[in-house]
């Protein structure tokens, strides 16, 4: 089998593990989502600032106020639940150029992140797949 073959066929299987079917009510029940974060922007803001390559030059745009969010777990990801907040960035590569945007979802329990998709520290098909999918759950489907 040829390297490209191989790879094809892993990134086949690992987006597979992102599938699941619809969360149930019931699923969501089991947890404690607590109060709706009252300082969701300058928690996201404060996170970026230390992970994206210039913050002062980066767009970003809040597409969603919190919601409550069930992630169940896959193969690739752990269960994750909370207040999430999807976010549109557009960070500058080491030239200073923009990027272009790119989808991120935040999830806050006790004005704490607790899990983000598609963050710089997960940034890939895999936390994409996520992101877009969760916005377009959030109300913000990501169409750029």
């Amino acid at each position: 089998m040829s390297a490209g073959r191989f790879a094809s066929l892993l990134f086949a299987a690992l987006l597979a593990g992102c599938q699941t079917g619809p969360v149930t009510k019931s699923e969501m029940d089991l947890f404690d989502y607590g109060p709706r974060p009252a300082r969701w922007k300058e928690t996201i803001q404060a996170y970026l600032k230390d992970k994206l390559t210039d913050a002062n030059r980066a767009v970003v745009e809040f597409k969603t106020e919190p919601k409550i969010l069930f992630q169940r777990s896959t193969g690739v990801r752990t269960t994750q639940y909370g207040w999430a907040v999807c976010v549109w960035v557009n960070d500058v590569d080491w030239s200073g150029k923009h990027e272009g945007f790119y989808p991120m979802t935040f999830f806050i329990r006790d004005e704490k992140i607790v899990a983000v998709n598609n963050g710089p520290e997960d940034f890939g098909a895999i936390g994409a797949t996520y992101a877009r999918r969760q916005c377009e759950q959030l109300g913000a489907p990501f169409a750029r």
